[in-house]
């Protein structure tokens, strides 16, 4: 088996990236753990190696997690889009691509996580692919993966994962991500622009989860079987 890449994950703290980062640990990607603080980068990073004994794991700052790797994921709520996407300007290369998480939820300006905001760009996606140094391309994904689903070890998951991008190599290789986390399927979306519509899907799941008390995840039916990404 050859060795897996290192996945940095910026905003690797929050509930999403700490998450995405037990799962991969778990099945031994080496994980560079983004934050603000680095003090707070390296204590997540301790109880991700606590938690996933000879995991490969380390805590830095965003910008130095993002030079980690050539896959960055993104999991930092909307009202932090910004302001890191403005903070990776230097640390971004040509050729990477960047994973956009973000959902532009109403709860960003104190407003209901059941609604969502217009962004101008069309999607959180687009606007990030604006901000983003050229050459490096923004895949939309993750979007309605639950966070606690995710961070807890004992949770069993079986949903698809909704992957948005103008280039299928590069959503290609998202997807093979994707594929190391038992129970997720990458389903190919479309082009990028799509994101306005899959990022619309979490309000409602929140809605529909918050009656039913529950974390209920998206799955197509009638799918072919087989590699599509290949």
């Amino acid at each position: 088996m050859a060795e897996l890449p290192t996945i940095p994950i910026v905003g690797g703290t929050g509930a999403l990236g700490a998450g995405l980062a037990l799962r991969w640990a778990r099945a031994g990607a080496p994980i560079a753990i983004g934050s603000r603080s680095p003090e707070r980068a390296e204590e997540a990073a301790a109880r991700l190696r606590e938690a996933v004994p000879g995991a490969q794991v380390e805590g830095l700052l965003n910008e130095e997690a993002a030079r980690r790797g050539e896959i960055v994921f993104l999991t930092v709520p909307f009202r932090a889009q910004s302001e890191n996407l403005n903070n990776l300007r230097e640390a971004l290369q040509a050729g990477q691509i960047l994973v956009d998480c973000t959902v532009p939820l109403a709860a960003a300006v104190s407003g209901k996580a059941t609604r969502s905001l217009g962004v101008w760009q069309g999607s959180a996606a687009q606007q990030a692919q604006e901000m983003v140094p050229e050459g490096v391309t923004v895949i939309a994904a993750l979007h309605s993966v639950s966070a606690p689903k995710l961070g807890d070890p004992e949770a069993e998951l079986d949903e698809d994962v909704l992957i948005c991008g103008d280039r299928k190599a590069e959503k290609a290789r998202v997807a093979r991500l994707i594929e190391l986390i038992p129970g997720l399927r990458p389903v190919n979306a479309g082009p990028l622009e799509i994101a306005r519509i899959v990022e619309q899907l979490t309000p409602l799941l929140i809605s529909v989860n918050s009656r039913y008390k529950t974390h209920a995840g998206i799955r197509f039916t009638g799918l072919p079987g087989g590699d599509h990404w290949a």
